[in-house]
């Protein structure tokens, strides 16, 4: 069924690309007719590379030209963007793992710090993933080269985070996810956007409670908090 589902969501990528190539577009930055991505707003998908939360590490800022250019991909299935938008997820993932260990002296932590990390996805909505055809960080992870193991599953639904507040968010997703096949298992999570950092403190503990090592996140981009900072 899996395997069905990934079919489906290639097919339906492939499909939106080709049509992409034939009907009118404009460009998902700045709206100039005739083009997918302008020079100006691609020059602007130039990752920036920021420790925008505790752990996470993030490509871009979440305002003006990238934020459109995500919303594009996530919302319009636009998924020629992905291709746009992987250096910059490419960029915090590395930045990631060349981050310093957390683990504190032993042959044991040595030897952890320097086995193969497992990037993991925070898992797609049934309801998105029905809507979009497509798991948006995946194919972002995809055409960044990066291999993901889906280690995540969610445990419950939740509500749309869109206009929650922190504790709010924090709310609905605790205890929303369950991790499987994560024991031993050193992991770096990705997501598309992180805001308030809710969804990935969840997929954190998940992890922790099913065993896994968790060495951070990287994000594509992260919303700014007040005053700026990310």
């Amino acid at each position: 069924m899996e395997s069905i589902g990934w079919l489906t969501a290639t097919i339906r990528s492939a499909l939106a690309e080709a049509l992409a190539l034939v009907l009118p577009v404009e460009c998902a930055g700045c709206d100039e007719p005739d083009v997918a991505l302008c020079e100006r707003c691609i020059a602007q998908l130039a990752p920036h590379v920021t420790l925008s939360r505790s752990e996470v590490w993030s490509g871009l800022r979440f305002e003006g030209v990238p934020a459109r250019v995500v919303r594009a991909l996530k919302e319009d299935g636009r998924t020629r963007l992905a291709r746009d938008l992987a250096p910059a997820l490419k960029a915090a993932v590395d930045a990631a793992q060349a981050a310093p260990s957390r683990a504190e002296g032993g042959a044991d932590e040595t030897r952890a710090a320097t086995a193969p990390v497992v990037v993991v996805p925070i898992p797609t909505s049934r309801a998105a993933y029905r809507r979009r055809g497509y798991r948006v960080v995946e194919l972002v992870a995809r055409r960044a080269g990066l291999r993901c193991a889906r280690l995540l599953v969610p445990g419950r639904a939740t509500a749309d985070q869109r206009g929650l507040g922190r504790a709010a968010r924090r709310r609905n997703v605790a205890g929303s996810l369950v991790a499987r096949r994560a024991a031993g298992v050193r992991v770096l999570v990705v997501d598309d956007v992180v805001t308030t950092g809710a969804t990935l403190e969840e997929a954190f503990r998940a992890l922790r409670e099913g065993g896994a090592e968790v060495v951070g996140a990287a994000t594509i981009a992260a919303t700014p908090r007040s005053g700026g900072r990310l």
